[in-house]
This record gives C-alpha cells, structure tokens and sequence, in this order.
C-alpha cells in the first residue's frame, strides 16, 4: 500500500543549520520546500506537485529580499 501521507524531509550542513527542508510523497518532493545558505539564511523557496514544480519560485539575497521570481505553471 503507497503511503499517501507526506514525510517532511529535513538536511542539515554539518555546522548544524538547516540546508533544506520540505515534504516526499511517493518519494517525490511535494508541497512548499526551503533552501537555505550556511549561514542560515534563506535563499530559494518554492512549490512541487509529485516531483513537478509549480506556483511561484523566489531567490532570496542574503538581507532577505526577492532577487528572482520564476512562476511554473
């Protein structure tokens, strides 16, 4: 039986900080994930759908303003 629940998915540096976090479905990336520097800071986010990405995908500078937005349909 497929498990039809998300599982968050979680990677840290090996300085601690987080290097991304979002959900598998199916083994597929799924729903809203995050990418982030080593310094902790955020740098990409973005939606898949079953592995396809979709919605609005944004590239964060370090002070945390929108450098880049790319939309999927």
């Amino acid at each position: 039986m497929p498990n039809d629940e998300p599982i968050e998915e979680k990677v840290l540096f090996d300085n601690g900080q987080t290097k991304y976090t979002g959900f598998l479905l199916a083994g597929q990336m799924h729903g809203e994930w995050s990418w982030f520097r080593r310094d902790g800071t955020l740098m990409r986010t973005g939606a898949f759908n079953s592995g396809r990405q979709i919605g609005p995908w944004r590239t964060y500078d370090r002070a945390g303003r929108v450098v880049k937005e790319t939309t999927f349909d």
